[in-house]
């Protein structure tokens, strides 16, 4: 049973400067190639289930998920990413997640810390971890070609430390300038990495980016270096799965490529050379022994790459 709480992972990281990467994979076939690239990297992880998500998936996708994880050597934690209610996070809590975002940071204030609050003394109740966030992180939506639908408002030490004397809040996600999804053509990120320093200094606890895809690496890295410990991935590797899988699509007869075992493959790994790629940017790669003395690595029994061998295409 390596199924963890993201304060188990995150206070870990917290202590030897590091990040964990939350996966927001979004499918069976992301959560599998996720899953088997951290095991051959030795990355603890954090799977990140968004509401919307979740509902597209169906409750039932969860029982697949923990069954995953269950199965390897790693410490993981199931996370649900931007609950929106009280009743988002305890309905995951039902679920079997081990760790829950409350993101009331759009709501005033004092409505942020009263429903934070809330969320962490039933959570805590059941040993279930949970992050906050203050301060807005834009957001790009789905539009490249478009704007920002809102204004970064960056975090203050003196806003963190407060919020989290009076929530009780495991880990804050915090706005350095960063925007979910993918950045507009026009727009060039304001990013701040100072911001973290500034408040990893006020406030004792792991802190948390969002919109960490469409980046650049150096002020990812940066950012770690002050104090984040939790970076959340999405679109970069939703991106590199969908390239992948046009790819092949755009160069198959539509009548022949019609198996689910041999269309997702290509994408599969196209997407599992990000993971790698984010797990180093993370510092993340060989951590596992942090957590718990094991035996040798858990072998996949099967590899991606052999879904495109003739063994697999009888």
């Amino acid at each position: 049973m390596v199924l963890v709480t993201g304060k188990r992972l995150l206070d870990v990281a917290h202590k030897n400067h590091f990040a964990i990467p939350a996966y927001n994979a979004g499918s069976g076939q992301l959560f599998t190639a996720t899953l088997e690239k951290c095991i051959e990297d030795q990355t603890p992880f954090i799977m990140a289930i968004h509401p919307t998500e979740l509902a597209f998936l169906r409750d039932n996708f969860v029982g697949q998920v923990l069954q995953g994880i269950n199965k390897t050597d790693l410490p993981i934690a199931l996370h649900l990413d931007h609950g929106a209610s009280y009743e988002d996070c305890i309905h995951a809590i039902h679920l079997g997640f081990t760790s829950v975002m409350i993101d009331c940071s759009m709501k005033p204030y004092d409505e942020n810390i009263a429903t934070t609050k809330k969320v962490v003394e039933a959570a805590h109740a059941t040993g279930i971890s949970v992050e906050a966030e203050i301060g807005t992180i834009a957001d790009t939506g789905y539009d490249v070609n478009g704007h920002l639908t809102n204004d970064v408002h960056y975090t203050t030490p003196e806003m963190a430390r407060d919020f989290v004397e009076k929530t009780s809040v495991d880990s804050l996600a915090i706005a350095i300038g960063t925007a979910h999804g993918l950045y507009p053509k026009d727009v060039q990120p304001k990013l701040k990495p100072e911001i973290a320093k500034q408040v990893s200094e006020a406030v004792d606890v792991p802190l948390v980016l969002h919109g960490a895809s469409n980046n650049p690496d150096d002020k990812i890295q940066e950012a770690i270096d002050n104090g984040i410990n939790k970076i959340n991935i999405s679109s970069d590797i939703k991106i590199a799965f969908a390239t992948g899988l046009r790819h092949l699509l755009d160069n198959s007869d539509p009548n022949e490529m019609r198996e689910p075992k041999l269309m997702f493959p290509e994408a599969m790994i196209e997407e599992q050379k990000v993971v790698h790629h984010k797990n180093e940017l993370c510092k993340a790669t060989n951590r596992t022994h942090l957590y718990f003395e094991h035996e040798e690595p858990v072998e996949v029994p099967y590899k991606i790459e052999n879904f495109q061998t003739e063994t697999f295409k009888a």
